[in-house]
Order: C-alpha cells, then sequence, then structure tokens
C-alpha cells in the first residue's frame, strides 16, 4: 500500500517547510495508534499517510493529521491531532 500526499503537496514542499531535508513518506504498512487521552487506552488508525521527520510523525487519518512518534519497532504512537490542514500540522512540529 501507498503513501499519498494531498493534492498540491510535495515531500520537497514537506522538507523545506518543515526544516527537514530527510523528510519522508513512510510506508503504510505498519501499527499506528493514538492514545485516548486520560483513559491509557489506544485507538487504532488507518492512515492514508505518513510522513516521518527523524523520530516524529505526521500521520493522516480520514482528513485529520496526528502527531506522533516512531517506535524502534516501526509502529507509530500519536499523542494529538494537529487538525485537518498540513501546513497548520507541520508547522506545529
Amino acid at each position: 500500500m501507498n503513501s499519498f500526499l494531498p493534492a498540491g503537496w510535495t515531500i520537497e514542499r514537506v522538507r523545506t517547510l518543515s526544516g527537514d531535508a530527510g523528510a519522508a513518506l513512510l510506508t503504510l504498512d505498519r501499527l499506528v495508534v493514538a492514545e485516548d487521552a486520560g483513559q491509557g487506552d489506544y485507538t487504532t488508525l488507518r492512515p492514508d499517510t505518513i510522513l516521518g521527520f527523524h523520530d516524529l510523525c505526521l500521520v493522516q487519518d480520514d482528513g485529520e493529521w496526528f502527531m506522533g512518534r516512531l517506535d524502534n519497532d516501526g509502529s507509530v504512537i500519536c499523542w494529538a491531532s494537529y487538525g485537518s490542514d498540513l501546513h497548520e500540522a507541520i508547522r506545529g512540529l
């Protein structure tokens, strides 16, 4: 399964905006979860896109961008939604 950027976006634009020349599209064949605040539980996400920035990730699920971290096993644990605007989500890095 391939990861795709939203219309009008390129990986070069992501790299420029984030200031991370190593930013990359990551494959979707990994476990991605979001922490349920205050409940000690997780919700499994089904991402459309995963962008990697060193050990941080932005994950798009159902039009919403989540901030998370890449674990050693390749899975991603997200802790917050950064909304539906990729530009704003990247600025929140």
